[in-house]
């Protein structure tokens, strides 16, 4: 049996459920965090240099996190 729900109720689903379009029809198992969403969408925002430097710090921490995860 094919559902088929318009643009308005789809968008009520992915807001009232917190999943991605993606999510919501199967296209992916991953649920992706709204906070996370919203802050990478900040840093796109960025400048290029500034953006450079979050992600050399991002980098940075998980590389730590990593390492000290499998001492």
């Amino acid at each position: 049996m094919e559902v088929r729900f318009s643009i308005e109720v789809t968008s009520q689903l992915v807001e009232t459920q917190k999943v991605s379009l993606d999510y919501l029809v199967g296209s992916t198992d991953i649920l992706l965090d709204k906070n996370i969403v919203s802050k990478i969408l900040d840093i796109q925002k960025l400048k290029e240099n500034d953006r450079q430097h979050v992600f050399a710090l991002l980098d940075a921490f998980l590389k730590q996190t990593k390492l000290q995860s499998i001492m």
